[in-house]
């Protein structure tokens, strides 16, 4: 998946330094491109799978030697080296080597520690708290420092354990975290693609962009391309990648069968598997219902309309540089529209929707 680094960066959404621009000058360096000549010692399939999307690495010398590693994939990629504006790829592969090990997702962690830097470098945390941590953006030794000082709530790192979310809180800038309902988002700034911040702003876990993948449309062109720069129409396209997800992750399948199967091969090869007789609507409204309910346990705790929504520097803070220059994301006027479709109010399905879907509580 590293392969994205390169393509995702031309198209000026990879986050780089907490998500300040969406282009790194340098980001060739930790791609998937660099990675096979450097590092890779060969691909990983899960079991029975052609795609075989795994990598098996090995740092061969130096103060970042790992001589078998798995990964990094690329938001492990991102997260640790293009967030922290780390661009030595060897640190990067121990930092993603050492959360395998230590039971931790990259992504926020990668994320929070990129957060951390910025706090760092405008001033917001004492010295003292760091205890000789340089946090400074760009700094390999401090990335792999701070992954297992996370890991084992030693010095700075047992603030770093908190998450961005809480980390920023407690240092007085909560919107330097790159986040949505505490989930910190993953490695496409929706200021260039504004159906994914859409996505972002609406899945029922927080900012995540595996919960409806627009990506595929919006940059790689899967069903078809669409402008990612507009908010029209974004609103449908997340709808339906938001319900077929939920379709593939219940027949317990890989998403990236996605770029190749549409709803209508998921419903004959259901209906072959147990006998039903599913068409591609009645396999969408399986999906349209788990999403829902989803959504009514999301409200049960607390969550509403108001937590559909997205750092201010993705609305309010224009995109500097790059083919998105310019761009901030629309997100109320998409929210509205999506809010329609779906059937809800403020966040929450109404109960003609939830009767409609045969959701009985």
């Amino acid at each position: 998946t590293a392969i994205l680094v390169n393509i995702i960066n031309q198209n000026g959404l990879l986050p780089f330094k907490n998500w300040q621009t969406g282009v790194n000058p340098e980001a060739d360096k930790i791609s998937g491109e660099t990675m096979e000549k450097e590092y890779l010692i060969k691909r990983r399939p899960c079991w029975g799978c052609t795609i075989a999307c795994g990598r098996v690495t090995r740092v061969e010398s130096g103060p970042y030697q790992i001589l078998y590693s798995e990964g990094p994939e690329y938001e492990s990629v991102w997260a640790l080296g293009n967030d922290t504006g780390v661009t030595a790829l060897d640190a990067v592969i121990k930092a993603n080597h050492l959360c395998d090990e230590l039971g931790m997702d990259p992504i926020s962690l990668g994320s929070t520690i990129a957060s951390a830097m910025e706090l760092y470098e405008k001033g917001y945390i004492p010295e003292e708290d760091l205890q000789g941590l340089d946090l400074r953006f760009g700094n390999p030794a401090a990335l792999v420092e701070a992954v297992w000082r996370t890991a084992y709530k030693t010095g700075f790192g047992k603030y770093l354990a908190l998450g961005s979310k809480k980390l920023c809180e407690r240092y007085g800038h909560p919107e330097l975290s790159m986040s949505v309902k505490g989930l910190e988002m993953p490695a496409y700034d929706p200021r260039g693609a504004k159906g994914i911040g859409l996505n972002y702003a609406t899945a029922n876990r927080g900012g995540c962009h595996v919960t409806g993948y627009t990506i595929s449309p919006e940059i790689l062109g899967i069903p078809e391309k669409i402008d990612p720069l507009t908010p029209e129409g974004k609103a449908k396209w997340v709808k339906i990648f938001q319900d077929f997800t939920c379709v593939v992750n219940s027949t317990v399948n890989c998403l990236f069968t996605t770029f190749a199967l549409t709803a209508k091969d998921y419903a004959e090869i259901l209906s072959a598997v147990t006998g039903w007789d599913l068409t591609e609507e009645e396999i969408m409204k399986i999906g349209e219902r788990i999403y829902n309910l989803e959504r009514v346990i999301v409200n049960k705790y607390g969550f509403t309309g108001k937590d559909d929504t997205l750092p201010d520097r993705l609305t309010k803070e224009p995109m500097p540089e790059g083919p998105a220059k310019g761009q901030v994301v629309e997100l109320e006027k998409m929210k509205k529209e999506y809010y329609e479709l779906r059937g809800w109010v403020d966040g929450a399905p109404t109960q003609e929707k939830l009767r409609e879907l045969e959701i009985e509580l």
